[in-house]
């Protein structure tokens, strides 16, 4: 996941697009924290979410002024990006940079809540990413047959990865021990 953000925005920096750019650095930032979040408590995961964080808010800052640059525009979008859109990303964002502050004043949540931390955060990430694919029906055109481009076909995998999201949130916070596999 990271090699492919990081491709994508060297890509989208050398296009022009600043909304595959602040995507990537999204999905980077997400898969990041997530990772902090699995390994073993240190100086060195420590220094990775605190250096996290800026990023998180630049980037829910630059997204709050895309939307608002896209609510005054007539069509209510910007680069074919709805206005509410960019202030969901914000919102998420900012809920995300504020767990990144929880953990580096309290640390590592523990059990079923640190499984819940790197689940949402990494399954957002994967929101993100296939969110930026199945959005462009010409991208997906361009590799899937005609009957999978409609545009409810290439809302299906985004809405299964909320609602898979959502599921396995639900289960890990339910049980407060996950049980092994059998």
């Amino acid at each position: 996941m990271l090699v492919m953000a990081a491709t994508a925005a060297i890509l989208g920096v050398q296009a022009g697009q600043t909304g595959n750019v602040f995507a990537a650095l999204m999905t980077m930032y997400f898969v990041i924290t997530a990772f902090a979040t699995v390994r073993p408590e240190s100086p060195w995961t420590r220094r990775l979410i605190v250096a996290a964080v800026p990023l998180a808010l630049a980037i829910a800052l630059a997204d709050i002024a895309g939307g608002v640059e896209a609510f005054n525009s007539p069509r209510g979008a910007r680069d074919g990006v709805p206005f509410q859109m960019f202030f969901f990303l914000a919102t998420v964002l900012t809920l995300a940079a504020i767990g990144d502050l929880r953990v580096i004043r309290f640390g590592a949540p523990r059990g079923g809540a640190r499984l819940a931390r790197h689940l949402w955060r990494m399954c957002f990430a994967l929101f993100i990413a296939s969110g930026s694919f199945f959005s462009i029906r010409e991208r997906v055109a361009a590799i899937l047959p005609e009957p999978f481009a409609t545009a409810p076909m290439r809302a299906l995998p985004i809405a299964l990865i909320l609602v898979s999201t959502i599921y396995w949130l639900w289960r890990v916070r339910r049980q407060s021990v996950v049980p092994a596999s059998r």
